[in-house]
């Protein structure tokens, strides 16, 4: 059938799942995911974090702030200050997560939901920060439970 001749004709609904495509005739619509995604939607919160005038760096500062961050605690980590270098990374996600929390645009920053943005840069951010606190030598965090486990592991 041509444009013409459906432009003509009233649209039929065959069965409870059918619904009009953009041109107006009734196409199957399934509940299944399609083979190719055709489209994204932007993540809530993934608009420019400055006016589209301001220059490329100003409109990407909170993930630019992150990974400033990032860099810096791998600097000092190749540096021979492991745990500081560690700790800064654990605490530039944890800023991701609050700055994800607060600010309504964060540009890059945004992944995904802002519910799963910051669990997932809070966890992330959270488990460097302890394993940081942990390492050895001279730890300035220990869990005992850690200790029996990792022994009752090795040992039996």
């Amino acid at each position: 059938m041509s444009d013409e001749e459906i432009s003509g004709e009233e649209i039929v609904v065959r069965d409870p799942v059918s619904a009009p495509d953009a041109q107006g005739r009734p196409r199957r619509a399934t509940r299944r995911f399609p083979l190719f995604t055709r489209d994204t939607a932007r993540p809530e919160g993934g608009g420019r974090a400055a006016a589209g005038d301001a220059p490329a760096p100003a409109r990407q500062w909170p993930i630019l702030a992150v990974l400033l961050l990032v860099g810096l605690g791998l600097l000092l980590t190749a540096s021979d200050l492991f745990r500081l270098g560690t700790l800064l990374v654990g605490v530039a996600l944890l800023t991701g997560a609050v700055l994800r929390w607060v600010v309504p645009d964060v540009g890059m920053l945004a992944v995904r939901s802002r519910f799963t943005d910051i669990v997932t840069y809070g966890v992330l951010g959270t488990g460097i920060v302890v394993l940081a606190l942990m390492v050895q030598p001279d730890p300035k965090l220990q869990i005992p439970f850690l200790k029996d486990l990792l022994h009752f592991t090795v040992s039996g």
